[in-house]
């Protein structure tokens, strides 16, 4: 059974920071691109940031580039989301995806999800 699993998210003062990781079992990602999402109350998900398998290349929401970065490491098949300078709008439920499409990028559509973990950012 594949499973993404979330950790890291917690309460913390604007402009402060949270580094994330999605631990994944059951399969190995390391040929597979991964993301982050994210969802706030009574908004849609939002695409937060991507990386490809090798971790060269990636991708970021206009919202979230220069403040936060997304890695990997794949010999823990883990994926991670540094978030520096959190905003209250940076509020959220984030949650880590990965593409079940052998090195597709940029992926057009996630197959796996996490349930995610709470981010929330107090002013």
């Amino acid at each position: 059974q594949v499973q993404l699993v979330e950790s890291g998210g917690g309460l913390v003062q604007a402009g402060g920071s949270l580094r994330l990781s999605c631990a994944a079992s059951g399969r190995t990602f390391s040929n597979n691109a991964m993301g982050w999402f994210r969802h706030a109350p009574g908004n849609e998900r939002e695409f937060v940031a991507a990386i490809t398998w090798s971790g060269i290349y990636t991708s970021y929401a206009e919202s979230v580039k220069g403040r936060f970065t997304i890695s990997r490491d794949n010999a823990k098949n883990t994926v991670y989301l540094q978030l520096n300078s959190l905003k209250p709008e940076d509020t959220a439920v984030y949650s880590c995806a990965a593409d079940q499409i052998y090195r597709r990028w940029p992926p057009t559509s996630y197959y796996y999800w996490g349930q995610g973990t709470q981010v929330t950012v107090s002013s």
